[in-house]
């Protein structure tokens, strides 16, 4: 059995390991032949509205939704996410 301290250290080891969280802010469903007709300027309709939350996910878990925001600053124009709901470890449909 490993000492608590070796534990700990082994714990607070994953605590610096990155983890990539993807944003879904809605889907599309065009026709494959709409697809390939598309042009650069193309404009894609989502199934969502702009006001609706958006997604975080982690592998193929939903881990919390949220709003997009625009930062301010020396950050002006980027986009970031307000989490306002953490899931519980249960799966989640979007």
């Amino acid at each position: 059995m490993s000492e608590p301290s070796s534990q700990s250290a082994r714990a607070s080891a994953f605590h610096s390991v990155p983890i990539e969280i993807r944003v879904c802010v809605g889907k599309a469903r065009p026709r494959l032949s709409e697809m390939l007709s598309m042009d650069p300027d193309t404009v894609l309709p989502l199934d969502r509205r702009i006001e609706d939350k958006v997604s975080l996910w982690v592998g193929d878990k939903i881990i919390a939704e949220g709003e997009l925001v625009e930062l301010d600053g020396d950050r002006a124009g980027q986009l970031a996410v307000r989490v306002t709901d953490l899931m519980d470890g249960g799966d989640a449909a979007v």
